[in-house]
């Protein structure tokens, strides 16, 4: 960065925010300077998403100040931090897909022909809209309509709104939480190219591998206050861990049991939908975390949900404890042992609308019926087991499942299928989009559970965790397995990713 980027830009001084009987900042202080990618991290709870939403002026803090090259400012609405040049760019995303880019980017603000006739100048628009695209890289048409995008794509149209409005400062929270890989990378590479031309942002992320790559300095939020910060040069894992939790963690991933050598589930010439010619073959052994890597588009979830009933496969066998299974729908997996905690928790895992405990025996009222009538004293009793056993925070198990943090939906979707005590378990991406601590929660879970016999199939695209959590790798490439990694000492990042990209 030259002299005049690195200036400051952003100084959050003593903010400190009350809720009902909570503190939720204590005297937190952060700067950011120009062309500056700051992350700010941190698990659920420790006050990322309040300070920004102060920045972002949607809360007003109850004691501090807040300056803008160096001048104190008020930030009391959202329209005031748009004045500002502040744009937040939220995880979920906030378009219209009934609309085309242009007017999404000036959704709002539309420039008029005239003041006297008032008529949206859409000329005006698509040719500030097509400069905004060029200045992200983004090749589309700005009369494309966003519902005709990628998840990725749409996720740059939020930028270009962003920049519509002139933005100095870019907040993003989670913004690859629904990215491939590509698209993440082609995201980077804007955030690189916005801090080259001046613009300070503030980035949120769980991923640490991520923040690790992107940021120029990193801000730890621990219960509300400042746990330390890093310079580019000490951003690394075990440091950002540290920070977060309050302590060292000499082994985030726990392998205290022993994998038998019983076959528990096998697959046999396995031929998963679009992949008629590639047939897969793997078992997974009693009390065994067998980890399937790849790429996006390699294969994996669709695999998953073919052995899960939910596609049709086109042919092969497979095996429970020995004896052959047929399975043609979800509920003959549920029925014969197995369970899927599917990689889209809110899609696909949970009812988000429906109470904890309906969401915990969803998949197994047929077990908790009698003449057709269901005993909720025996629905209330499993799911405060489970939300015991699995340390759900909530206020109670009447509470709607959309109202919980990230990490503590996903216990609820394993709740519902360890109420059920399956003998196989796939999990497709089961720490995505959580914080560390719900991540280490989730893996000692696994530990339980592979302690008690229970054969655990995981997906998972970060690489830290599936080289920790596994007994045994399989890596999938276009399809089809490309290669199996058995003993620990072979389980690394560069033996993966020539798997995982069609090498040997």
């Amino acid at each position: 960065m030259t002299d005049q980027q690195a200036s400051c830009l952003l100084e959050m001084r003593g903010i400190t925010k009350y809720f009902p009987g909570v503190k939720a900042l204590d005297n937190v202080d952060i700067e950011l300077d120009r062309g500056e990618i700051l992350a700010v991290i941190g698990e659920n709870g420790a006050g990322k998403s309040t300070l920004m939403n102060i920045l972002g002026g949607i809360y007003h803090p109850d004691t501090g100040k807040i300056f803008l090259d160096e001048q104190e400012v008020a930030i009391d609405s959202v329209h005031r931090a748009t004045q500002l040049g502040i744009a937040f760019v939220h995880q979920e995303l906030n378009l219209s897909d009934n609309l085309d880019v242009a007017a999404n980017v000036f959704l709002g603000r539309e420039p008029r022909q005239t003041e006297f006739l008032r008529l949206i100048d859409r000329k005006k628009i698509y040719h500030e809209t097509e400069k905004i695209l060029k200045r992200i890289e983004m090749d589309c048409s700005p009369r494309t309509l966003v519902r005709d995008l990628t998840i990725g794509a749409q996720q740059m149209v939020e930028i270009a709104k962003a920049l519509s409005i002139n933005a100095r400062i870019l907040i993003m929270d989670e913004p690859t939480s629904s990215l491939s890989r590509n698209e993440a990378e082609q995201l980077f590479k804007v955030m690189k190219e916005l801090r080259l031309q001046g613009v300070g942002i503030i980035y949120i992320s769980h991923r640490l591998g991520e923040v690790k790559e992107v940021a120029d300095r990193v801000t730890v939020l621990r219960d509300g206050k400042v746990s330390g910060r890093l310079k580019r040069e000490e951003i690394v894992y075990d440091n950002m861990i540290r920070l977060m939790v309050g302590r060292d963690i000499e082994k985030f991933y726990h392998h205290e049991h022993e994998a038998s050598t019983t076959p528990v589930f096998e697959v046999r010439d396995f031929l998963v939908p679009g992949q008629p010619n590639k047939p897969i073959n793997f078992t997974i052994h009693a009390g065994e975390i067998l980890v399937v890597a790849g790429l996006v588009g390699a294969g994996r979830t669709e695999l998953a949900h073919a052995l899960f009933g939910i596609d049709e496969p086109l042919g092969g066998a497979v095996f429970l404890d020995g004896k052959p299974i047929t399975i043609k729908n979800p509920w003959d997996a549920i029925r014969a042992g197995i369970g899927l905690v599917p990689e889209d928790r809110k899609l696909h895992g949970l009812i988000v609308e429906m109470a904890v405990e309906l969401n915990t025996t969803l998949a197994g009222l047929d077990r908790y019926q009698t003449m057709k009538m269901i005993q909720f004293d025996q629905v209330r009793s499993i799911t405060h087991e489970m939300v015991q056993k699995l340390n759900i925070r909530l206020r109670n198990i009447n509470q709607v499942v959309e109202s919980l943090s990230g990490g503590n939906q996903q216990k609820v979707v394993l709740a519902k299928w360890l109420s059920l005590h399956p003998r196989v378990l796939l999990m497709d991406e089961p720490t995505r989009g959580i914080d560390v601590i719900a991540k280490e929660e989730i893996y000692r879970l696994m530990e339980q559970l592979a302690s008690q016999g229970v054969a655990i199939l995981v997906i998972s695209s970060e690489m830290q965790e599936v080289i920790g959590i596994a007994d045994r790798i399989i890596v999938m490439h276009d399809g089809e397995v490309s290669g199996e990694l058995q003993h620990k000492e072979q389980f690394t990042e560069e033996a993966v990713v020539s798997l995982a990209t069609g090498g040997k």
